[in-house]
C-alpha cells in the first residue's frame, strides 16, 4: 500500500543553552550510522525491517531489569515528589551576561521540553527586581486604602477564608523575545520565548476585596499594587481590569505560591505583562489617575522609531512558537514528526494556528488541543513528513478578537528594531539538511 505512514524520526534533545561539539558529532554519528543501514538494505520500508531487527535480541526486553526482580522504594521515601533523575537536566536557567546582578535578572523556563499547557511549579520562569524572599505568611499583610469608605488590613488567614475562585491564565514576561527586535540573537527557545509560564492559580478575586472595603469605583479608575520586596514594585491597574478577572492569589497548580513566585501572595492579571502581576503583594490603594510609578514611565515602555516612548502598553498581544523542533535540537531522521507549540493572547481565546514548512510561502491549520481557555496557554500540534531537505518552520496564531501574528518585517515597520519589549512577530526555525535547527529570521 503506498499510503502506508512514515516511520517516526527521532529528534536530539536540546540541552540548556548550546549543543555541545561533542554533542553535534554524535548527533551525526547516530543519524550517519541510521542511514547507511537503511541505504544499505534498500530504501523506505526497510527502516521498519532495521527496527524490528533491533527488537529481535534487545536486552531491555529479552532481560528482566532490576526493577522487575527487586523490592523498590517505600512510600514517602520522598516527603515532597521529585521528577525522575533521569529528566534533571530540564532546568529553568539564567541568560549568562544578560544582567550584571542575578538577583535582578530571568531565569527561562524550558519550553521544549515540556508538555500541554500547564507549567510545572518548579520550572516556572522567575524575574526578579531584588532577589527573592521566603516571607513568613503570619507577619505578611494586605492593606486596602485610597479612595475607599474603609480601609483595611488582612491577614492571609483572613483572605484565604474568602470566597475563592480558580482559574487557569498564562504569564508572560513584556521583555519576552525582547533579545530578537534587532536580529537572532539566541539559539534555542528556551530563551527567545521562555519568559512564559502557564499555571492554575487559586486566590480571591479582587472585586470582592473592593466590595468589602467599598472602594469608589466611579471616581477610582486606578489602583497601585505594591510588593513588599526589596524594588518596591509598583504598578498601575485600570479598574476596568480590578473588577473584570484581576486575582489577589495565594496558590498555583494546587499548592501555595513558590517563594520565587511571590509567597505568600501576589497579584494576577490575566493577559497583562508580568511585571504587573505585583510579587509579595502588600498594598493596594485605590486612586483617580495613572501612578507614574518607575517602573511605568523609565522601564517597560516601548521606543518607537522616532524616539518617542509608548507607555502603557501592558497588554500581551496574540502569539505563538514552535516548541519541538526548535533551535538546538537536531532531526536524526527523515520521517514523520509531530510538531508542537504554543500559542497564546492577552484578548482571549486562540481561534486559529497556522503553520509553515516553507518560511510563510504556504501554510497548514494545526489542530488545537484542549483545553482552550481565555488568556491561557494553547497547546497545539500538526503532522510532517521531514524528506531531508531544508525546511523553515514557523506558526501564526489568531485569537478570537481577529487579530493575526504579525510578521517581522509587518512589527518592525510600526515599532524599528530598539525597542525591548512586546515582540510577538513570527518565529522561524530553519531544519538543515543535516538534521540541525537553528533560529533565524525569515519574512
Amino acid at each position: 500500500m503506498t499510503d502506508r505512514k512514515p516511520m517516526p524520526g527521532r529528534i536530539q534533545k536540546a540541552p540548556e543553552n548550546f549543543l555541545s561539539p561533542e554533542l553535534m558529532e554524535q548527533a551525526r554519528r547516530a543519524r550517519r550510522s541510521f542511514m547507511g543501514k537503511a541505504l544499505a538494505m534498500g530504501a523506505g520500508a526497510t527502516a521498519a525491517t532495521v527496527s524490528s531487527a533491533a527488537r529481535a535480541d534487545d536486552p531491555a526486553i529479552v532481560k528482566l531489569p532490576a526493577h522487575t526482580t527487586g523490592l523498590g522504594q517505600p512510600v514517602a521515601a520522598r516527603g515532597y515528589g521529585m521528577p525522575s533523575q533521569w529528566e534533571r537536566n530540564l532546568q529553568r536557567r539564567e541568560s549568562p551576561g544578560l544582567t550584571r546582578v542575578s538577583a535582578a535578572s530571568v531565569s527561562f523556563a524550558p519550553l521544549q521540553g515540556m508538555f500541554g499547557i500547564i507549567t510545572p511549579n518548579g520550572l516556572h520562569f522567575e524575574r526578579h527586581h531584588q532577589g527573592w524572599w521566603d516571607i513568613d505568611p503570619s507577619q505578611h499583610r494586605l492593606m486596602i486604602n485610597g479612595l475607599v469608605k474603609e480601609a483595611r488590613v488582612f491577614t492571609m488567614d483572613e483572605l484565604m477564608r474568602l470566597p475563592q475562585v480558580s482559574r487557569i491564565h498564562f504569564i508572560e514576561c513584556g521583555a519576552n523575545t525582547g533579545m530578537e527586535w534587532g536580529n537572532v540573537a539566541v539559539p534555542t527557545v528556551q530563551y527567545t520565548h521562555g519568559m512564559l509560564s502557564c499555571c492554575e492559580y487559586t486566590g480571591v478575586l479582587l472585586s470582592t476585596l473592593l466590595d468589602m472595603v467599598g472602594a469608589d469605583t466611579k471616581k477610582g479608575r486606578y489602583l497601585l499594587a505594591e510588593g513588599a520586596d526589596g524594588s518596591s514594585m509598583t504598578r498601575t491597574i485600570p479598574m476596568a481590569n480590578a473588577l473584570d478577572d484581576v486575582m489577589v492569589a495565594w496558590a498555583m497548580n494546587g499548592e501555595m505560591l513558590r517563594p520565587e513566585n511571590g509567597y505568600p501572595l501576589r497579584l494576577v492579571v490575566p493577559g497583562i505583562q508580568g511585571v504587573s502581576w505585583v510579587k509579595y503583594l502588600r498594598r493596594l490603594e485605590v486612586g483617580d489617575k495613572p501612578y507614574d510609578a518607575k517602573d511605568e514611565v523609565l522601564h517597560y515602555v516601548d521606543l518607537m522609531p522616532d524616539g518617542t516612548h509608548r507607555q502603557y502598553t501592558s497588554l500581551q498581544e496574540v502569539k505563538s512558537v514552535i516548541t519541538t523542533p526548535s533551535g538546538g535540537q537536531v532531526l536524526l531522521d527523515k520521517g514523520y514528526y509531530n510538531v508542537t507549540g504554543l500559542a497564546w493572547s492577552g484578548r482571549g481565546k486562540i481561534k486559529r494556528v497556522d503553520v509553515s514548512f516553507d518560511g510563510g510561502r504556504n501554510w497548514r491549520t494545526a489542530r488545537l488541543e484542549n483545553p482552550v481557555l481565555s488568556k491561557s496557554l494553547t497547546r497545539f500540534n500538526v503532522d510532517w513528513v521531514w524528506d531531508g531537505s531544508p525546511a523553515v518552520l514557523q506558526s501564526r496564531a489568531i485569537d478570537e478578537t481577529g487579530h493575526v501574528q504579525p510578521k517581522l518585517n509587518q512589527l518592525r515597520a510600526v515599532r524599528g528594531t530598539r525597542s525591548i519589549y512586546h515582540n510577538n512577530g513570527i518565529q522561524s526555525w530553519k531544519v538543515a539538511d543535516t538534521g540541525e535547527v537553528f533560529n533565524v529570521q525569515v519574512y
